[in-house]
C-alpha cells in the first residue's frame, strides 16, 4: 500500500486534517509528515510539530496522496519558495491525489496547479485581488470540489473532506463517519460498552 504525505508549514491548521489522518491510522495507511526543514513548526493553534521527513526526501513513487492543511495566516508559507517548488514537481503527476483545504489552495495556485483546475477554498475575496496567480475564474463556491486529481475544500467541511479523500483512495468509509452523536441521549449501557473483537 502506498503511503500518505502531510505537508506542513508555519501556522498550519492541524484541526482541519485530523479527521483525515485518523482515517489513515484506522486503515493502517502510513503517514509521513514533510516540511522544508527538519525543525519545529508551530500550528495556528500553538501545537509544535517536527516533520519526520524533509522535502528533499519526498519520493513521489511512494505516495498516493499529499495533504495540505490550511493556515490562518499564509504569508510565511507562500513566501517560502521551497513549498512552491515541491508542489511544482507534482504538476504532471496524476498518480498522486492532492488534497488541499481552507487557504492552502493559494500554494497550489502559486505553483501553477490551478491554472485549468476548478477549486474551493476559504480564501478571502481580497486574496484574489492581491495575488494575480490566483485564478478567480476557477473558484467554485461549494464546500468541496474535485477536479482531476485535486480535491479542495472550505475549512468547515473538514469532515466531508476526510470522507471524500478516503473514498477517492478506495478506503472503505461510511458517510456518517465523524458525525458525532447520532441519536438523542440517553444511551443504553449496552450501546456504550465496547469490545476490541467486534
Amino acid at each position: 500500500m502506498k503511503k500518505a504525505a502531510l505537508m506542513i508549514y508555519p501556522n498550519f491548521s492541524l484541526q482541519e486534517v485530523t479527521c483525515l489522518t485518523s482515517l489513515f491510522m484506522f486503515h493502517k495507511k502510513q503517514l509521513d509528515v514533510f516540511g522544508a526543514e527538519h525543525k519545529i513548526y508551530m500550528s495556528e493553534d500553538y501545537i509544535q510539530v517536527i516533520p519526520n521527513k524533509t522535502f528533499a526526501e519526498f519520493n513521489q513513487d511512494e505516495y498516493d496522496v499529499l495533504v495540505l492543511p490550511g493556515m490562518i495566516d499564509f504569508k510565511e508559507a507562500i513566501e517560502d519558495e521551497r513549498n512552491i517548488q515541491l508542489l511544482k514537481t507534482l504538476k504532471n503527476n496524476k498518480n498522486i491525489l492532492i488534497a488541499s483545504i481552507s487557504s492552502s489552495p493559494v500554494l497550489l495556485a502559486k505553483a501553477g496547479l490551478l491554472e485549468d483546475t476548478k477549486f474551493s477554498s476559504g480564501l478571502f475575496e481580497e486574496a484574489f485581488e492581491m495575488f494575480e496567480f490566483l485564478p478567480k475564474r476557477n473558484a467554485v463556491r461549494q464546500p468541496i470540489t474535485v477536479d482531476k486529481n485535486i480535491i479542495t475544500a472550505i475549512a468547515f467541511a473538514y469532515r466531508e473532506f476526510a470522507i471524500k479523500v478516503g473514498q477517492m483512495l478506495n478506503i472503505p468509509v461510511d458517510e456518517s463517519l465523524f458525525s458525532g452523536i447520532r441519536k438523542e441521549p440517553p444511551y443504553s449501557e449496552e450501546e456504550l460498552t465496547f469490545y476490541a473483537s467486534k
